[in-house]
């Protein structure tokens, strides 16, 4: 997920489709985005009854409003927006009479309806509805969202003829068609799998109903004896550890004498609505097994993304009630929740009654619709993800500018309805945070029975999966965990390339793990550069002695069926 890698400061907020833990996601996506906007009839109670009982504090924010609207009018308010708002940074905002005075009203409403909650005295949860039902009204009110309004979408009319607005009622109209019904954050055509993005040289060594499983072919002369398994999340495609040449975590990892190999789930349909945690785990149990066969090794070493590592790590357990822990020898979670505690918004929002409803409209259908959980990511962060490209796509009529993990977003795939009621009650039970609180293929899982290495990656500015949950991992397994706290968020935080030329990339680490994720952070160094050298390192001293590189794909019992990346990624 569901949803980046920066190419420019607005690309790196766009990218992230950060906001809430996976449940919740899962949670709108099924039930319908649009119940988020809503504070609900309990929080609407709540925030009324708060009110009538601070008449005081409402008369005063009255008169402050009427006052400062007043100052607005005469031109005498100094009311600015905050200096790192991306919306208002054309100089029209501050230097057009108009667009100040509506700027001045627009924020000075909002303030003002934000304090109000906050004099209502609502508890957390009320709160936590109601501010975010209040925000997302506000952000759509935006008067950089309004044609007449904005001063970029005025210029492009003069510059134009109007034909801005021609473009854009054409976008508008295509995009309103059919899902997610957002602005498009990136043409359909903008790349091209296995050419432009997914574009590493490998082969097909194994098909079966559920996954593909793709060997790399090897860069270097030499390679480690022990191969590393990609496990990527069964939420979006393979690609985005693939993403593009020079940005490709899989390239790189070969150019540092590892054997890679990754799995490409295939996208299911209606057909397959049975598919759970079983079906996925024990594919990723045969994974293992066709890896350890083509590389004629005991044990593979694993990396395992977002909802991936959530399976992994149910797979660990298993393999460890049945005795067979030797088949991973380490094992790597990058924004990976297994302990799911909810906090903030993810435990307002999402309630029992509305994560039963959620199982039950996907158990309808069949399965959860990816261009669904798009919409959801969109609308969790409106005002890069939805309101920045309104006004690009539609106000000015421009294309939005190709960005290879934006893509690799768009290409959704669809979710099992199993597999979403699967993830729905293990994050309400946080099973995996409990001795036997979760069974895989008949076995009750215990983390701390897995003993493998573990090496645990999370964003700093994650939202998605916040680094403190990512951080728990570390004390739930039984074998020594390392920890790697990059300065991106989600998805950056795994398209992280080795980039000698930016200064800002670096990441923080610790040879300890304490139990406290704020004395892990107050005791770790902070080290230059990408992360992904560190990990190429701890892999290193896991992964066996160096050996000649294999000359052909596959084996005797898996031989070569098609070129990488396959056929399942391209399944729409």
């Amino acid at each position: 997920m569901s949803t980046p890698t920066t190419q420019t400061t607005d690309g790196a907020a766009e990218a992230e489709l950060a906001g809430a833990p996976l449940d919740l996601l899962l949670t709108d996506a099924a039930r319908g985005n649009w119940r988020r906007l809503l504070p609900g009839t309990n929080g609407a109670v709540a925030l009324v009854r708060g009110l009538a009982n601070r008449p005081a504090k409402v008369a005063g924010r009255a008169r402050g409003l009427a006052g400062e609207l007043g100052r607005i009018a005469l031109g005498r308010s100094r009311v600015e927006p905050e200096p790192k708002d991306r919306r208002f940074t054309d100089p029209a905002w501050a230097d057009n009479p108009l667009l100040r005075r509506a700027l001045q009203t627009y924020l000075t409403t909002t303030r003002t309806a934000e304090a109000l909650i906050s004099d209502a005295r609502l508890g957390e949860q009320d709160r936590l509805r109601v501010q975010t039902a209040v925000s997302n009204v506000a952000d759509a009110l935006a008067p950089s969202n309004n044609p007449l309004l904005n001063p970029k979408a005025l210029k492009a009319v003069v510059d134009t003829g109007g034909a801005n607005f021609v473009r854009g009622a054409r976008r508008l109209a295509r995009d309103l068609s059919e899902p997610p019904r957002v602005p498009t954050m990136v043409e359909p055509d903008a790349f091209t799998v296995g050419e432009t993005i997914a574009a590493t040289p490998g082969t097909v060594v194994a098909r079966t109903e559920q996954f593909e499983l793709i060997q790399y072919t090897p860069s270097t002369d030499q390679v480690h004896e022990v191969p590393l398994l990609i496990v990527p999340p069964t939420i979006n495609k393979f690609y985005v550890v693939d993403i593009a040449p020079g940005r490709s975590l899989v390239e790189y990892l070969l150019g540092e004498g590892h054997q890679v190999y990754t799995i490409s789930w295939r996208n299911p349909d209606v057909r397959h609505a049975r598919w759970g945690f079983d079906t996925y785990g024990g594919a990723i149990v045969s994974a293992v097994d066709t890896v350890r066969e083509v590389a004629d090794v005991p044990g593979v070493a694993l990396l395992s993304l977002c909802a991936g590592g959530v399976l992994s790590s149910m797979v660990l357990g298993h393999l460890a009630a049945v005795g067979e822990s030797e088949k991973v020898v380490a094992a790597a979670f990058s924004v990976s929740v297994l302990d799911q505690r909810k906090a903030g918004v993810t435990g307002a929002l999402l309630t029992p009654a509305a994560a039963d409803a959620a199982v039950r409209a996907s158990a309808a259908r069949g399965f959860l619709d990816g261009r669904a959980l798009a919409e959801v990511f969109a609308w969790l962060r409106p005002n890069d993800l939805v309101w920045n490209y309104w006004v690009q796509s539609y106000l000015l009529g421009q294309a939005p500018k190709p960005f290879d993990v934006l893509y690799w977003n768009a290409d959704s795939t669809r979710l099992a309805a199993r597999l979403h009621r699967d993830f729905v009650h293990l994050a309400q039970r946080n099973g995996l945070t409990e001795p036997d609180g979760v069974v895989m293929l008949g076995s009750t899982v215990n983390l701390s029975q897995v003993t493998a290495d573990t090496y645990v990656t999370a964003g700093i500015s994650d939202h998605l999966c916040p680094w403190q949950n990512c951080y728990a991992s570390t004390q739930l397994f039984g074998g020594t965990s390392r920890f790697v706290l990059s300065t991106s968020g989600h998805i950056a935080s795994i398209v992280n390339p080795v980039n000698p030329g930016n200064k800002k990339a670096h990441f923080r680490t610790s040879e300890h793990t304490p139990p406290d994720p704020a004395d892990w952070l107050a005791g770790a160094r902070t080290v230059e550069g990408s992360w992904w050298p560190d990990f190429s390192g701890w892999l290193h001293a896991r992964t066996g002695d160096l050996l000649a590189a294999p000359k052909t794909p596959g084996s005797d019992d898996h031989p070569p069926i098609e070129a990488a990346p396959g056929s399942y990624v391209f399944v729409r």
